[in-house]
């Protein structure tokens, strides 16, 4: 058994591709056609210009109608960043601060289950992509812990909302096995619907914000993808 990976040849050959419908990118302004991505290819998914991808413009699309969330003075933390958001996000507030586990990739090496910060530090954390990774119901834990009273967590996962409960196996440990069974070589579990009660857990009041039309053809968002606003309140 062999882990799926695209060679470079195919990364070239898909980032020619371009979608069937001009797009419209909320991060940078590019209207045009977006680009091919993934695996298996989705078409109209990448901006040219500034290389966002579904996911990147829903948050972008949310925080531009939330313009109060960022502003002068908002403490920004950023788990696994992607540089595009964080350079939409530079842009909004000065106290913006990349974390990772990896040491060089972020401005801060920090383990989301055990962050090095005091408790009520930052006002705003992204976290995208990244809970499927790790024992979430940790570092659900230290996200409540650093946010300040009336502070918000933006969380995006992978999860099957047809699906009850979340799948967890602990013999899956290869990561092949964890391809076939979780879709990544090093995601852990895929969320069900429950992923709302386990952020509600670590004492969240939570909101959703759903890519819908007409956001989906104007933006070239993924159908129903959502992003979990989760708040601590004060």
């Amino acid at each position: 058994m062999r882990t799926v990976l695209l060679t470079p040849y195919e990364q070239t050959l898909l980032s020619r591709i371009e979608g069937f419908y001009p797009r419209e990118c909320c991060l940078c302004g590019f209207k045009g056609f977006f680009r091919g991505f993934g695996h298996p290819p989705r078409y109209d998914a990448c901006c040219p210009q500034c290389e966002s991808l579904e996911r990147h413009r829903l948050l972008a699309l949310w925080l531009n109608n939330n313009p109060d969330i960022l502003k002068n003075g908002t403490t920004v933390l950023h788990f696994a960043p992607e540089e595009v958001v964080g350079r939409f996000v530079r842009r909004r507030t000065h106290d913006y601060k990349s974390a990772d586990l990896e040491p060089g990739r972020a401005d801060l090496m920090l383990n989301i289950e055990q962050i090095a910060l005091p408790d009520a530090s930052c006002d705003v954390i992204i976290c995208f992509d990244v809970l499927e990774h790790v024992d979430d119901r940790k570092a659900l834990k230290e996200l409540m812990r650093v946010l300040r009273p009336n502070g918000i967590a933006l969380l995006r996962t992978p999860f099957v909302e047809s699906w009850s409960q979340t799948y967890e196996n602990p013999q899956i440990q290869t990561p092949a096995d964890r391809y076939l069974h979780f879709g990544q070589e090093d995601h852990v579990r895929y969320f069900g619907a429950d992923v709302r009660d386990r952020i509600r857990f670590a004492g969240f009041q939570l909101e959703e914000f759903v890519a819908i039309e007409p956001d989906v053809s104007r933006y070239g968002l993924v159908r129903g993808e959502t992003i979990f606003i989760a708040r601590k309140l004060g």
